[in-house]
Formats: structure tokens, C-alpha cells, sequence
């Protein structure tokens, strides 16, 4: 990493008027294996490297990445970052404040056991094509697929207040999935939809998820569900598993937390927050079990890291304590609208070249003491277990919402009696979390990873955790989900950012920072 090039970026937005900068060098490596049908239909490495540059001048924000890394290039990205700095300061309603951070001197390795980028590709595509052989014996089963992609990630923060933070950031995904039926198709993933279950973590995660050991699984309920009865409507206790309640959560707490989307600033995007300031410290946003916090430093979750793009060591922070909505996803500028001394240390950008935004880190629900999923199926008398997503859909302030599952399972006096198709459930936000009477124990807490969650303008693209830990919810409306044309419009989606736009992945790897699929 040039690190000299880094702080000579510094020096020109100094000379130029600054006051303050920062700058990202961020070089990263990605390989993807993707089967699908027996077929090997991408298998390929991507590197890229790159500067961006972030300036304060007259109390207005400029941005710039520079396009040739050397020195002529540095110039003149920071010449148009304080350009638009200066613009966008006649244009400020108040000039920009930031929250007091000391300098940050430090390097820093997310943990892994091992190096994915060690393990031969012809060992990958084995896998996927053993997943895929298995899951295919199955009678029903017309496709299948599976995926495999890991990133490496060096990112160089340095600033003109004395930062010099090196973080290299090592992630794996993995997943399977099955597809039954004829006229009307019905997928089961492992071990997540979408793409699967996305870690910062190395090999090991591939191999603690057990693809192979799960095919017939996978295979085998995505026949039933192609089998099974249409999901009754009803009103009723719903049991959400795991993953499920991670995009729950993502959708109707970690986005409307974010400050600058309360703010208004993504107002034109991707909607707004019904959690204005008013209420913080004293809407009751949940049942008293219901504890949600923000913690950048739980080990190898998705959204974990070290220090933030404002140079900030990230934190955890509490947002909803025994029910009661307490606190906000905060970035240096924001932090001071809520009269806070410190910002939390939310800021991240996909990449160098993206402005850094609010974003999640490992936004959780804390387990409860509910025990296992089993022993929550068995208190249950009537009821569905809705796991594994497949459509979500929520209103621009963060309070309507519909989610359709791949499979639902009907609960009768404590058991599971017949698996149902085409299951989805509505609610309002603050009604729903309020009816949450019952969360499983840390021993079904898993801290599961959306890869890309969407925001800003241009699009950002980035990584957020989730731990969660299956939950019951107290008379919930159930009934089939609607076709996806007919699926209310809520905002944008994504597409990977990492080089590989085909179809397949494209719709493994999308998600929103709010709408339908």
C-alpha cells in the first residue's frame, strides 16, 4: 500500500484550503465459483485499487477519487474534491461539524482460519458439483445451483488529524439451493437465500455451513414445498427462524436508525424513518425482551470492523433496551445533532470511490431465554415456523411491511404438522416487535450477513450483520404471498459491485435498503 501517496493527497487539500481531509486507499481482491444445473457458469478472480479523497473546506464536503494513482492524479482529484467542497458550501443551510475523535495509529486483521484464496478453484467447483449431483437425485428437482465468493480487502485510512489505520478484511460466502415444480417454481436455499451466508471469516465457514451434508435436505423440502397446500390465511402466533428475523431486523430496525436517513437526506432515495428524535428515550418499541443493539466487534460477523471511514473505533451501541427505542447509528457529523460528545462509528463506504455514508454494522437482536427452536415449536399451540426469505417489501418511513418466506411450517399443540407454500406475513413495526413474547437462547443465536445492502446516490453497496436467534410473535396476519409484479414498490436494489453482473448472481446477491423484490 502507498502510503506515501495517501498523506501527499493530504498535503494538497492542506495547501488548498482544507480543513480537513481524508483519504482511503483500498485495494481489493474477489473470487467467485458459480455452478448452476452441473455447469461450471463463471469461475473468475477480480482486483481493483484505487484513492478516494474526502476534504472540508468553508464547512462544506468534497469528494474525488483519483483515476491515475500518482501524483499528477492526486492533484487533481483534490482539486475537484475542494471544488465541490467550496459549491457545496454556498449551498449549506450550516456548515458542517464534526465530533471530536482522537488520532488512531493501527493495524488490524479480521480473523480467519483459513485462507480461502489457498484453496484451488478445481476444489471449489467439486464442491458446488458434488452439492449440485447430490440435490439432483431427487426426484422433482428441475435446477440447481450453488456459489462460492470470498474478498480480500486492504483498506489505508489516513488523516489530516493523525489517523493512519491499516484494516485488511477477509470474507467468505457460500450457498445452495434446489428448485422444484413446474408451472410455478419453489426454491430451498442453504444456508441462506440469496446468494447464502456471507462471513468475515476464511474457509472454515464454508466448511462449518456443511453444503454437502445438507443437499438432500435442501432438495428434498423443495419438493414438499412444491407439493404442499397453498398457506392458509389467518391471524396467528408466528415462530420466525433465524435468517428470517436477520432481514426483519435489517429492514425495520437497522435502516430506520440510521441518523442520516431520519435526517432526510435519503429521503429521495430510499424513504425516511418514522423514528424521529422526538421519540427517542420514549417510544415503546418493542415487548420488554426486546433488546437491539449496534456492535461493530463481534468476530467474524459481516459487519465487523475495526475502525469506521471517519477514523472511528467502531463500538457496540444499544438502540432498543427492554423494548424501549434508546439510541441511533451515528456518524462524527451526525453525533452532534443529538447532542452526543462521540460519534458511534457508523460511517462506511463500498469502496474509493464513494463518499461514506451511515450504514449498519451488526445490527442484533440479543437472545433471550426461550431455550431451542424445538422447545419454542413445543410451547407453541397454534401457530407457523416462517424461515428462509424470499420477498420482502417495506414502506419509505420504515413502518408497513409484508415478507414472504420460502416454506412455512404449520405448528398444532407443540408439533409441526405439514409444510405450506407460498407463506407471507404483514405488520407494522413498532406493533409487531411488541408482540414478541418468546426469543431462543445464545445456542440458536447465529450472526448472519447481507452482503449487499443499497444506499445513497450513486448506489453503495456494502455488508451488514445480523444476529439473531428464532422469536415468536403474538397474533401476526399470515396468508400467500402476492406475485412479485404485484409487490408494492419501496425503493431500489442492488447488484454486486464486485465485476460479475450475470443473471444468477445477480439474483443471488441483490438486496435493498427498501423495497420488493
Amino acid at each position: 500500500m502507498n502510503k506515501e501517496l495517501a498523506l501527499y493527497a493530504l498535503d494538497v487539500a492542506r495547501s488548498l484550503g482544507a480543513s480537513y481531509a481524508d483519504a482511503r486507499l483500498i485495494k481489493t481482491v474477489t473470487e467467485t465459483v458459480e455452478t448452476r444445473d452441473l455447469f461450471v457458469v463463471y469461475a473468475a478472480d477480480n482486483e481493483s485499487i484505487g484513492l478516494g479523497i474526502r476534504v472540508l473546506v468553508r464547512g462544506g464536503w468534497g469528494f474525488a477519487t483519483a483515476r491515475h494513482l500518482t501524483k499528477k492524479g492526486v492533484v487533481f482529484a483534490v482539486t475537484k474534491a475542494v471544488e465541490a467542497a467550496k459549491a457545496s458550501s454556498r449551498l449549506l443551510n450550516g456548515r458542517v461539524k464534526l465530533a471530536k475523535e482522537a488520532a488512531h495509529q493501527a493495524v488490524w486483521q479480521s480473523p480467519f482460519s483459513i485462507d480461502p484464496f489457498k484453496i484451488s478453484t478445481d476444489e471449489k467447483v467439486s464442491l458446488l458439483l458434488e452439492c449440485e449431483k447430490l440435490m439432483r437425485k431427487t426426484r422433482g428437482v428441475k435446477q440447481t445451483s450453488g456459489l462460492l465468493t470470498f474478498t480480500r480487502e486492504k483498506k489505508l485510512f489516513v488523516s489530516t488529524e493523525g489517523s493512519e489505520i491499516l484494516q485488511t478484511f477477509l470474507t467468505s460466502g457460500c450457498g445452495i439451493d434446489a428448485q422444484a415444480g413446474v408451472d410455478e417454481h419453489f426454491v430451498r436455499s442453504w444456508p441462506n437465500s440469496f446468494g447464502g451466508q456471507y462471513e468475515s471469516a476464511g474457509w472454515e465457514m464454508v466448511q462449518r455451513w456443511d453444503l454437502l451434508g445438507n443437499a438432500q435436505r435442501v432438495a428434498e423440502e423443495s419438493v414438499a414445498v412444491s407439493k404442499a397446500r397453498q398457506c392458509p390465511e389467518m391471524v396467528t402466533d408466528v415462530i420466525l427462524g433465524a435468517s428470517q428475523l436477520a432481514l426483519q431486523i435489517h429492514e425495520s430496525t437497522g435502516h430506520p436508525t440510521e441518523l442520516d436517513r431520519v435526517f432526510g437526506e435519503e429521503e429521495n432515495y430510499a424513504g425516511a424513518s418514522f423514528l424521529t428524535p422526538d421519540n427517542l428515550g420514549k417510544l415503546k418499541y418493542g415487548s420488554k425482551i426486546v433488546n437491539l443493539t449496534a456492535n461493530a466487534t463481534v468476530p467474524n460477523a459481516l459487519g465487523t470492523f475495526a475502525y469506521d471511514d471517519d477514523g472511528v473505533p467502531g463500538q457496540r451501541v444499544e438502540l432498543v433496551k427492554n423494548g424501549l427505542f434508546v439510541g441511533y447509528l451515528t456518524s462524527r457529523e451526525t453525533a452532534h445533532e443529538l447532542g452526543l460528545d462521540r460519534s458511534g462509528g457508523m460511517m462506511r463506504a463500498t469502496g474509493p470511490g464513494f463518499t461514506p455514508l451511515v450504514r449498519m454494522t451488526n445490527v442484533s437482536l440479543e437472545p433471550g431465554d426461550a431455550g431451542s427452536l424445538q422447545d419454542l415449536i413445543a410451547d407453541t399451540k397454534k401457530g407457523i415456523l416462517l424461515d428462509t426469505n424470499y420477498s420482502w417489501s417495506i414502506d419509505d418511513r420504515r413502518h408497513n411491511f409484508q415478507f414472504g418466506t420460502e416454506i412455512g411450517w404449520l405448528i398444532k399443540n407443540g408439533k409441526i404438522v405439514e409444510p405450506v407454500r407460498n407463506p407471507s406475513y404483514w405488520g407494522i413495526t413498532t406493533n409487531f416487535w411488541n408482540s414478541c413474547d418468546a426469543i431462543c437462547g445464545p445456542s440458536e443465536h447465529v450472526y448472519w450477513g447481507i452482503p449487499t445492502c443499497a444506499k445513497g446516490q450513486p448506489c453503495q453497496a456494502i455488508g451488514t450483520g445480523h444476529g439473531a436467534a428464532p422469536a415468536r410473535f403474538k397474533n401476526t396476519k399470515v396468508g400467500v404471498a402476492k406475485p412479485a409484479e404485484d409487490k408494492p414498490k419501496g425503493g431500489a436494489h442492488s447488484k454486486p459491485h464486485s465485476g460479475h453482473h450475470h443473471a444468477k448472481v445477480a439474483r443471488h446477491h441483490r438486496h435493498c435498503a427498501g423495497g420488493s423484490k
